[in-house]
């Protein structure tokens, strides 16, 4: 096609139009050449015929066309993982961790500068760090102070990577594992410790039973000991009450042969000759109280009956009348009062708002160790 194009249109001309086109070339590669676009979360390194111009920011700039090279960096934070690392803790265990680290660029131009490749540096950097700080450490420390280790390894890494204009704003352990062997054994430990816990709860348990048994058993005893102090007391009362009774019967019936005996009298002076008799008032007396009683006839309907005796003050004072009432209530407040006791000590235990008197495992565990490191001399 162009030999044939170069033939029609001659020879110098055909030349003309093959530069013009080398030309045209020229001009949109130095153009797409000259022309850098670079994203928003990114900064870019300019050297021309390698040497370091600027940086190069977010958007379209112009370079110097076939002589410019640009090096991209990423601005935003970046993940790294560091790969298990083996070490030897400071009490001769082996361990195999694995970590993150967060790193963020925070001056392009260091990170161009002053190391190869940031990334790669700063992953074998993280990997002796975190060799070292597992191997200055116990075994039980590098299980339990994960924070520790992360503080430790951040630390560490944070001097050299600030030379390199790398910011390091998270290191995060993710797992440290013992070996089988030590696995192992920590699971006989663990399951030894979880044993004799449950040996000493169960005897706190059953000491406190017995303790709650014994006071019931005692508060039972008291109750049924004043319950029978109490009845002797109301039977002895009931005897005193019984004796006075009978001794005021015995005086009625006293009086009422005296009367029976003065009613005889009466009528054998009745049957003497004799107009004129001398009563002595008590008989009299006597006779108004139980004449109705006696004969219905003498006397009148008015006349005062027969009215049971009352007790003294001394009498009422001696047997302790006064003191019955009072005192069987007494009786039933301290009872009532006992029994609410117990029941709300049940009812709060039952309820989980008094905790029974147990001692705490660990507590107990400590004092039986030291009682072994320490023994006393008998």
């Amino acid at each position: 096609m162009v030999p044939e194009l170069l033939a029609v249109v001659g020879p110098t001309t055909g030349a003309l139009l093959v530069v013009a086109a080398l030309v045209l070339l020229v001009v949109i590669a130095a153009l797409l050449s000259a022309i850098e676009i670079v994203d928003a979360y990114e900064k870019r390194a300019l050297t021309v015929l390698g040497e370091y111009r600027k940086l190069l920011e977010p958007g379209i700039n112009v370079v110097p066309p076939f002589v410019s090279n640009t090096y991209r960096y990423d601005m935003r934070t970046q993940t790294l993982d560091v790969p298990r690392q083996e070490a030897i803790t400071r009490d001769n265990s082996p361990v195999t961790a694995d970590a993150v680290v967060y790193i963020k660029v925070m001056d392009a131009k260091k990170a161009f500068l002053e190391v190869e490749d940031y990334q790669r540096a700063v992953s074998n950097l993280a990997q002796t760090t975190l060799r070292a700080v597992l191997g200055d450490m116990d075994l039980d420390d590098t299980l339990n102070k994960r924070q520790e280790i992360n503080h430790r390894i951040r630390e560490e890494l944070e001097g050299p990577t600030d030379e390199w204009g790398i910011r390091v704003e998270s290191v995060e352990v993710r797992e440290v594992n013992p070996s089988k062997d030590v696995q192992r054994a920590m699971e006989q430990q663990t399951s030894a410790e979880r044993k004799r816990r449950a040996m000493i709860l169960e005897a706190q348990g059953e000491r406190r039973s017995a303790v709650e048994k014994a006071e019931g058993d005692k508060q039972s005893e008291i109750i049924r000991a004043q319950g029978e102090k109490q009845s002797q007391i109301l039977e002895a009362q009931g005897d005193a009450i019984s004796t006075v009774l009978r001794a005021r019967a015995a005086e009625s019936m006293g009086e009422r042969a005296v009367i029976d005996k003065g009613m005889e009298t009466l009528e054998q002076i009745g049957q003497s000759e004799s107009t004129t008799f001398v009563m002595p008032q008590e008989l009299t007396s006597m006779v108004g109280r139980y004449g109705k009683h006696l004969s219905g006839s003498d006397v009148k309907e008015d006349a005062e009956q027969l009215e049971s005796l009352e007790f003294d003050e001394e009498t009422r004072e001696l047997i302790g009348l006064d003191d019955i009432s009072e005192i069987i209530g007494e009786i039933d407040e301290e009872a009532e009062m006992d029994v609410e006791a117990m029941e709300g000590q049940a009812q709060a235990i039952k309820e989980g708002r008094t905790e029974p008197d147990i001692a705490d495992p660990d507590e107990v565990i400590e004092e039986m160790d030291g009682e072994v490191d320490h023994p006393t001399d008998d």
